[in-house]
């Protein structure tokens, strides 16, 4: 094992803001193209077909959204579950790379979940054997997968049935699905058939270094919240000169890569809109870098829903949602806190252009901001 560095200078949380807004293209907008942006951040949170359509938009200089669709529809990128078992948008090389990592975790938080119990009994690597090739004859929602699987596996439940496929199978969403303007049911196949490669894997060390370049200075507790892995203390370890180590005003060991940037806490940060679930509200275990700990309750909802949040100094310090009061688009913004005048206008101004991006035909477009401290 690679002798360690000992944990070095203390990073402020203002300077571990600053830096992981700069590595997420938030302090100001890139100039990377689209596959280049989606590649940095190791892929982009898609529960939500529009979320990586707004990730991009707040972080790149003049995104054309039907670039990223067509992403989807040329094999160039997939939607696919990874990262702590939720789906994300991940490119074609990544897809490859990352899931084959995260096999086991997937199997085991299937094996840990309420799913079980209708899956008692069921030899699991049949089932998924079995559901491969059923989506690979022809892309397949879960009930019609559930629905044919049930015919092999009549006593057993057959949502559960596809979750062990889900679980146990890189399942990709075809478009249309998630391509900008289009609609479409979730339907899947295989990565290795849709993308007519196999999936080659990877090494951890490269997946934390991966994630340093996009999140970091970080803890081993962050790679693991982000990742949905555990025991990744023995890479991080054996990482060496590879890493430089800082330390929280707590004393707790962050690693990073040398040469990463880290700016000033006194760094001035724009006003910005994230998406639905986006990762720079979810990706480390301490998130009070982003989020104080009462807004971070609130945004985190019963039925695991993260709603689009707004950063104020690089803060989160509301949430938003679009909706239609026809004949306008109106973005609706709940603040938790009372914000100066400018940051005020500010919202007004970007939320104008993000309700222009996401609703583009309507007549009008407005802006509406309340305070609810909560």
């Amino acid at each position: 094992m690679a002798p360690r560095t000992p944990a070095g200078p203390v990073l402020s949380p203002r300077a571990l803001n600053r830096a992981l807004l700069d590595r997420q293209m938030l302090l100001a907008r890139s100039d990377r193209t689209v596959p280049e942006a989606i590649g940095h951040l190791v892929g982009l949170q898609a529960q939500a077909p529009r979320s990586p359509y707004v990730a991009l938009w707040s972080r790149l200089a003049g995104f054309d959204p039907h670039e990223l669709g067509a992403m989807l529809t040329d094999r160039r990128a997939v939607r696919i579950v990874i990262m702590r078992s939720t789906i994300h948008l991940v490119t074609a090389d990544d897809c490859r790379f990352l899931r084959p990592l995260h096999d086991a975790m997937l199997m085991q938080r299937l094996r840990t979940s309420t799913w079980m119990d209708g899956l008692r009994g069921a030899d699991l690597d049949a089932v998924v054997a079995a559901g491969r090739a059923l989506v690979e004859a022809r892309p397949l929602a879960f009930k019609e997968l559930g629905a044919g699987l049930a015919a092999s596996w009549p006593d057993h439940d057959p949502d559960a049935l596809a979750q062990a496929v889900r679980a146990g199978a890189p399942l990709v969403q075809v478009p249309p699905r998630a391509v900008w303007g289009r609609a479409g049911t979730a339907r899947h196949t295989t990565a290795e058939a849709w993308l007519g490669r196999p999936l080659t894997g990877g090494g951890l060390d490269d997946l934390v270094l991966r994630y340093l370049a996009a999140f970091g200075p970080a803890s081993v507790m962050d790679v693991q919240a982000w990742s949905g892995l555990t025991r990744l203390k023995e890479v991080t370890d054996g990482l060496g000169d590879r890493v430089v180590r800082f330390r929280t005003e707590a004393g707790r060991e962050l690693l990073d890569l040398p040469d990463a940037p880290r700016p000033d806490g006194d760094t001035p940060a724009p006003l910005r809109f994230l998406p639905d679930y986006d990762n720079v509200v979810l990706s480390h275990a301490d998130r009070t870098r982003v989020v104080d700990d009462p807004h971070r309750r609130r945004i985190q909802t019963r039925n695991g829903a993260i709603p689009g949040t707004v950063l104020v100094d690089g803060r989160v310090a509301g949430m938003w949602a679009l909706a239609q009061d026809s004949p306008a688009a109106v973005l609706a913004v709940t603040l938790f806190h009372e914000v100066a005048a400018a940051d005020r206008t500010a919202i007004g101004e970007e939320g104008v252009a993000l309700a222009r991006f996401l609703a583009g035909d309507a007549a009008d477009h407005d802006v509406r901001i309340a305070v609810d401290p909560g």
